[in-house]
């Protein structure tokens, strides 16, 4: 058992990584500044405080009175198009925020930290499926500002000693009971949208870009039960306990004897926009009004990944892959827990 804080604790994937780590027999606090996240889905069982986790002198008391073992770290923001337009508030929130919290850590030995990563990092891929062995070169801030943080975690580890396991999502989708994402003006992702759309509460669905180099002309997206991530990130963090023998690919070091992981997190399998869409009428059978508009800036044309380097060094197996799977289980989430239809 570990004492364990999870910054963003009360967002949809923070949420149900606490349920998954106080289900598997860890001790859990929840820190969260709810201006995104909602108190109401944080689990039961699992201490809550609301803090802002980048405001060292809110985070400090926090840490010295919980004595962590280790944080996983999930509180950022995460809209590509937004840091397109606001890139200071992506580097000060997911750079220099995450900066002020690692110093927090060190200073009472925190000795495990598990990032929420992105795709992002990769930019426009020149190979297919994605591998963590792939450049770096984001073509937005959001993916800039995660990959300038994997690389300070490098650094902490050279260091400090900080064991650290940065897994790079791909599309977080679905839901599970009351762990779902949020239907309400701030939603950004495309499942929650489309279904938004379906069911009346959006008047449509926005098709950015319908002339990619994709057999509909649309992106394509790799999307991943968010059941599935809860559960390589409790994996993550026993696998940094590890003592097996580590071996290196580019600067992403594989193995977990140096105490460091790299790895993607996805299914290996993509769908265009046009196929989230007729799987959600599919699903719902309801009808999803959509409007095509221009391309995004900083959107890549398909993003699928590899996840070899998960299975081998979490032994992490996605349980729940099909489309129609995570698009019924946010549809249930939605019908059940969301907000009145018109």
């Amino acid at each position: 058992m570990m004492r364990v804080m999870v910054t963003g604790g009360a967002g949809f994937i923070g949420s149900m990584t606490a349920a998954a780590l106080r289900d598997a027999g860890h001790e859990v606090t929840a820190v969260d500044d709810l201006s995104r996240g909602r108190r109401d889905v944080v689990p039961d069982g699992v201490r809550f405080v609301q803090a802002d986790v980048t405001d060292a002198g809110a985070i400090e008391p926090i840490v010295a009175a919980g004595r962590f073992d280790a944080c996983l770290h999930f509180a950022a923001l995460i809209e590509v198009g937004d840091s397109m337009q606001r890139p200071e508030a992506y580097f000060a929130m997911n750079t220099a925020g995450t900066a002020r919290l690692l110093d927090v850590l060190m200073r009472h030995d925190v000795g495990r930290f598990v990032f929420s990563s992105t795709a992002a990092t990769y930019g426009e891929p020149t190979t297919v499926p994605i591998e963590e062995s792939h450049a770096n070169t984001p073509t937005n801030p959001y993916g800039e500002s995660k990959l300038m943080t994997e690389r300070m975690l490098a650094w902490y580890r050279r260091l400090h000693g900080l064991r650290s396991a940065s897994l790079r999502y791909f599309n977080a989708a679905g839901a599970t009971g009351r762990h779902g994402e949020r239907y309400d003006d701030h939603q950004t992702h495309l499942i929650p949208l489309v279904l938004m759309a379906a069911s009346g509460r959006r008047e449509h669905v926005r098709v950015f870009g319908i002339d990619y180099p994709t057999p509909d002309g649309t992106a394509v997206r790799d999307y991943i039960h968010v059941a599935d991530l809860a559960e390589a990130h409790v994996l993550a963090l026993a696998a940094l306990d590890s003592d097996s023998p580590s071996s290196r690919d580019g600067d992403a070091d594989v193995g977990t004897g140096d105490g460091r992981i790299v790895a993607n997190l996805a299914n290996g399998a993509g769908f265009s926009v046009r196929e989230v869409i007729t799987t959600a009428q599919d699903v719902t059978g309801l009808v999803v009004p959509a409007v095509d508009e221009p391309r995004r800036a900083g959107d890549p044309a398909v993003l699928i990944a590899s996840a070899e380097r998960a299975r081998t060094v979490l032994g992490w197996e996605p349980k729940r892959p099909a489309l129609a799977t995570i698009v019924d289980d946010a549809w249930q989430h939605l019908q059940a827990y969301g907000p009145p239809a018109p």
